[in-house]
């Protein structure tokens, strides 16, 4: 498998203010003290206040462009990668580079969405962009806001996830920083498993038929759970096939942060050790597109992961699809 070049050069985030607390959901959902962390490890995350995808997205990206030590001129793409967009059109990522006061025209824009995998899959493709030449300086982000779409009638899921905010600027690898393989597949078998039925043409908000339920999330989390357990094994064992490596060479793995039990199936059916899986879920909740950056980014400062070490970033999204990315950082 061919290797990029491909250096991390900065990285940011942004949480909103707001704390949600168990206690809070469970008394608003009338649930037994105790119910939600036994069910998805959470104890808190974080929901909007005052802020928008944008505002998220620009937070964090000026982190990351400073880290970089980078001018907003010297940026010349900007990748959105979020599962929900701020407004249908135009894409998220051109509202970003206004936001940020980068230059008119200096950098291309555009959103791509593979739901919870976005980052993973941006990331891939702006190491093919800077491989052929024509960008210099990738700005990605994924910023999401899931606690506007949350199903009360589902407490389980509307109890796991939080709102948060990553970037990362990536340039042309020098050194050891690359992108070492990716491998990503999508089972549609699994396509219902994972959905919002409203929003687009086929459940149109004007449409007078389009109820609150189409316009709210729903998740099958123990067919996701059962499908994804017995898939992902083949495929990183492929990848690791073609990329050379054994997990125990692995220095973070940084997973998206699904579930409680998603986390432990980490160490329990592929693998890996405990010491090896960065997990904040506890803290932050899933994030969906901006789970595994936000991930990236608090491993990364917590010293778990340094610059030469390796790195895979793993996890699953809509579709239902698979997706892990190995890179030395």
């Amino acid at each position: 498998m061919k290797t990029y070049p491909l250096y991390i050069a900065g990285l940011g985030k942004y949480l909103p203010q707001r704390r949600v607390h168990n206690a809070e959901l469970e008394g608003q959902l009338g649930l037994p003290e105790g119910w939600i962390a036994k069910r998805t490890g959470v104890l808190e995350r974080r929901y909007v206040d005052h802020e928008t995808s944008v505002s998220m997205a620009v937070a964090a990206a000026k982190i990351a462009i400073e880290m970089a030590a980078l001018e907003l001129k010297d940026i010349d793409c900007i990748i959105g990668a979020s599962a929900a967009p701020q407004q249908a059109l135009p894409c998220t990522a051109a509202l970003v580079q206004r936001a940020l006061g980068a230059p008119d025209g200096g950098s291309m824009c555009f959103d791509l969405n593979a739901t919870c995998l976005s980052f993973l899959l941006a990331l891939q493709q702006a190491a093919l962009l800077l491989e052929m030449g024509p960008y210099q300086h990738i700005l990605i982000f994924s910023s999401e806001i899931v606690s506007v779409s949350l199903n009360p009638r589902e407490p389980e899921s509307y109890t796991l996830f939080g709102d948060g905010a990553a970037a990362v600027v990536v340039s042309k690898g020098t050194g050891a920083a690359r992108l070492e393989g990716a491998a990503f597949q999508t089972f549609s078998s699994g396509a219902d498993f994972t959905r919002v039925l409203g929003g687009g043409t086929l459940h149109h908000p004007n449409d007078p038929t389009t109820t609150f339920d189409m316009n709210s999330f729903e998740m099958d989390g123990p067919a996701i759970f059962k499908q994804a357990t017995r898939l992902m094994n083949p495929m990183l064992e492929r990848l690791f096939t073609q990329i050379g490596w054994n997990p125990e060479q692995i220095d973070a793995v940084i997973p998206h942060q699904a579930s409680k039990h998603a986390m432990e199936q980490l160490t329990r059916r592929l693998g890996f050790l405990e010491s090896q899986v960065f997990v904040n879920l506890e803290r932050r909740g899933n994030c969906v597109a901006a789970s595994i950056p936000l991930a990236l980014v608090e491993a990364v400062e917590a010293g778990r992961l340094e610059r030469g070490g390796r790195a895979l970033l793993i996890g699953t999204a809509a579709g239902l699809t698979l997706g892990a990315v190995a890179i030395t950082f």
